[in-house]
């Protein structure tokens, strides 16, 4: 476990390895799960502002959940998420002509229509946060990817050699930022010498 600041780290953030495979995956994460995307609480503001420009992007049946559930709904389990269409795949997801799942919510960010890319759950998987129920200052950073649909980029990962804090070093900034994620570097470093 490391530790920075009020973050708990478990060392597989650190150990493993995963590159991401979107040709193998198609995205699955947007689609598989027990609830849609957790989201923050100043996530649901972004949604609020930004849902007008995110629309454009998004399919008919997306539409039709946002309509019927809302921008976000709140999940006994998870808290506040996205909503998802017949419990499968996120109601902001759409497929591309490869069959791979986007986020309307990036497509609108990278034709630079809002300046907030997508959930920070999403932008940080595999890894998940997990608040501390003891005290609420303290957070848990685990490395979390799904047993089979993961697969490919645990291998593309070990076969590229990198860790999991190097792939997600935007997230992690984006989250925690420079300072924190130069931190977690060098404990990396000085952990693999």
């Amino acid at each position: 476990m490391i530790v920075i600041d009020n973050v708990l780290i478990s060392d597989e953030v650190i150990s493993e390895q995963f590159v991401c495979d979107l040709s193998k995956c198609k995205g699955g994460c947007c689609e598989d799960g027990d609830a849609g995307a957790p989201l923050e609480e100043n996530e649901l503001k972004e949604l609020d502002k930004n849902y007008e420009m995110v629309k454009e992007y998004m399919t008919v049946e997306g539409k039709a959940e946002i309509e019927k559930q809302g921008k976000y709904i709140f999940d006994k389990n998870f808290g506040w998420v996205t909503p998802t269409i017949n419990h499968e795949i996120c109601a902001y997801g759409y497929r591309d002509e490869k069959g791979i799942v986007k986020c309307a919510i990036e497509q609108a960010y990278n034709d630079k229509k809002l300046d907030w890319k997508k959930p920070i759950s999403c932008h940080l998987f595999p890894i998940k946060i997990q608040q501390s129920k003891q005290d609420e200052d303290l957070e848990f950073v685990n490395y979390e990817p799904r047993e089979d649909l993961c697969k490919a980029a645990c291998k593309l990962g070990k076969s590229l050699k990198v860790p999991v804090y190097k792939f997600l070093k935007d997230s992690i900034i984006r989250k925690y930022g420079e300072e924190f994620y130069d931190s977690l570097d060098a404990t990396a470093q000085h952990l693999n010498k």
